[in-house]
């Protein structure tokens, strides 16, 4: 798991090759079977391949959500909040569950934050989407996942970039 964890980098270019029915399937699963709390799986998930709907996306944060227009596909994360209090928690799993199954077939993804993010002075990016693709109001949208085959590399993280600082023993501020 932390080959895994070291190699899963953010992609944002992505070659034009369409993603195989069965991946995106396998995404899908991978989600659903997201520990949530008290097991009340708020999530809800919508599958992304219009290229029009993509480039519409692509427009949807005031800055660092342009490159969604060149992915082959993108994963809303979205959660009906009276399911659960924790919906934020359990959807961000779900979403980095995704990520995790999307590097594992070969795929590049990228988390693109909704949740709490403007599309422009007047119009938040969540309503911007809900807008776009027919959410109820009732719906709240956390993030979308971009995923795609890679159409650039990065190299792992090591582990010496690691920062042990914030780690405590115990108690706050005492290190071991």
């Amino acid at each position: 798991m932390l080959k895994t964890l070291k190699e899963r980098r953010s992609i944002r270019k992505y070659a034009e090759k369409p993603i195989e029915k069965e991946k995106i399937e396998n995404l899908l699963k991978a989600a659903l079977l997201a520990p949530s709390s008290k097991k009340s799986q708020p999530w809800e998930f919508i599958v992304i391949d219009d290229k029009e709907i993509l480039s519409e996306l692509s427009r949807s944060k005031e800055k660092g959500a342009g490159f969604v227009k060149g992915a082959p596909a993108a994963i809303l994360v979205m959660a009906d909040p009276e399911k659960s209090d924790v919906w934020i928690e359990d959807t961000s799993i779900a979403a980095t569950l995704i990520q995790l199954q999307a590097h594992s077939m070969g795929l590049g993804s990228c988390w693109i934050q909704v949740r709490n993010r403007k599309c422009n002075e007047e119009l938040t990016a969540e309503q911007f989407i809900k807008n776009l693709l027919s959410i109820p109001d009732k719906i709240c949208v956390e993030a979308f996942i971009t995923v795609g085959y890679p159409d650039e590399s990065k190299r792992p993280y090591e582990e010496e970039e690691l920062n042990w600082n914030v780690v405590f023993s115990n108690q706050y501020g005492i290190k071991k």
